[in-house]
């Protein structure tokens, strides 16, 4: 039978046979960053791609399904967990039951290693292809999970080039892409164009914060945060504050604590870069956002603050002297550390005060820094990634 033969419904099934859908997971605002630039590419690649899953604004934009927002599952430390558990297993039942009413070509996790290794057992079980896009930190704890991804992954593509011999020495190969950072981190405007835009002073020192993606890490983080920036402010009174806004967080969740501080810090949607390339010093709480901040060359003080128990017990497990990732990246401490306990406001303002009013500091770290995004690899991680990814639907 020819096309022009076929019945209308013969050829919408036949469409619907060729098209192909993929299943993507990203459980928290990094991951969904990075899974809107892969869908994007593939997208690229293969136009008639259909995608669902767990993700966040960035997803969404690029027009996947969403089942659930990342926003209902992120968590910081082991005990914080607990408060979510309920609504994160229920997504994981439904996740798990799309598996058989959509029967996707393809499932494509990204980090968030508790929630999508379940799920990689889960597509591996009814043969259906796994792709694990940017691997969970075994380097730095939990090193017996890399059995468990041999089992249940098919492809995985890092972004660390260290992460290829560690999962090379287990017996697994794995796709060194290179870091999506190194497309993303770009800015619209210059120092001084930005301090305007922003209603900033522009011959102002000027500091950045960062106190997190996450709901949880900001409401430990923050208060701390502004306690050192009214230390700064007594000390440096001629001084100003910035805070680029995560798109996980409301505004108002953030202006309580900021106004209750009594200090004037300038809050930024949408344009995270040029805000925090416009400061002379951040205060960053560990994450993609310190590596984010290291590629725009601006020096940093990283502090990180989770519950005293979800510390202890992390400390059997975590192998690494350090946690930001710019010091893990580059082997060495560069930049300072505040955690736990030295992580409150009156430690960080000194931190921060070190690094001011010490320009031979400040610019060696500023030089540290530069070095970090050689070490990254090229641009065109996410390209790279959606090619993979592709091959194997």
């Amino acid at each position: 039978m020819s096309l022009e033969e076929k019945s209308p419904i013969q050829t919408i099934k036949e469409i619907k046979k060729k098209s192909k859908t993929v299943m993507i997971v990203a459980g928290e605002a990094s991951g969904d960053m990075h899974g809107g630039n892969l869908v994007r590419e593939m997208l690229n690649i293969d136009p008639a791609l259909t995608f669902y899953g767990i993700g966040g604004n960035r997803l969404q934009k690029e027009g996947v399904e969403l089942l659930a927002n990342a926003s209902e599952m992120a968590v910081v430390g082991l005990t914080e967990v607990v408060s979510k558990l309920g609504r994160i297993l229920k997504i994981m039942r439904m996740m798990k039951r799309s598996l058989d009413e959509r029967r996707p070509d393809l499932v494509i996790l990204i980090d968030y290693p508790d929630f999508n290794l379940p799920i990689a057992a889960a597509a591996q079980k009814r043969g259906i292809k796994v792709f694990y896009y940017i691997s969970p930190q075994v380097w730095a704890w939990r090193k017996s999970r890399i059995g468990q991804i041999k089992k249940t992954v098919n492809k995985m593509a890092v972004i660390l080039p260290f992460e290829v011999e560690i999962y090379r020495q287990k017996g697994f190969e794995v796709n060194y892409v290179g870091h999506p950072l190194l497309d993303m981190v770009k800015l619209n405007y210059s120092k001084q164009e930005s301090r305007k835009k922003f209603d900033l002073a522009p011959d102002k020192i000027t500091i950045a914060i960062l106190p997190g993606s996450r709901p949880s890490e900001v409401t430990k983080l923050l208060p701390e945060l502004m306690l050192a920036a009214r230390i700064l402010k007594s000390d440096m009174p001629d001084i100003q504050f910035v805070l680029p806004l995560a798109d996980t967080l409301e505004a108002a969740s953030v202006t309580e604590i900021i106004s209750s501080s009594h200090v004037k810090v300038k809050v930024i949607s949408g344009h995270t870069y040029d805000a925090i390339a416009c400061a002379d010093l951040a205060l960053v709480a560990s994450g993609t956002a310190t590596l984010e901040t290291a590629l725009l060359g601006v020096p940093m003080v990283i502090v990180y603050k989770i519950s005293l128990l979800s510390y202890c017990i992390g400390r059997l497990f975590v192998d690494v002297k350090n946690i930001g990732l710019v010091n893990i990246i580059a082997g060495k401490t560069i930049v300072p550390e505040l955690i736990q306990a030295d992580a409150g406001g009156k430690r960080i303002a000194a931190e921060a005060l070190s690094i001011l009013k010490n320009g031979e500091r400040k610019q060696e770290m500023i030089k540290e820094l530069e070095a970090i995004r050689a070490k990254l690899g090229e641009t065109g991680a996410a390209r790279r990634a959606a090619q993979i990814a592709c091959d194997m639907i």
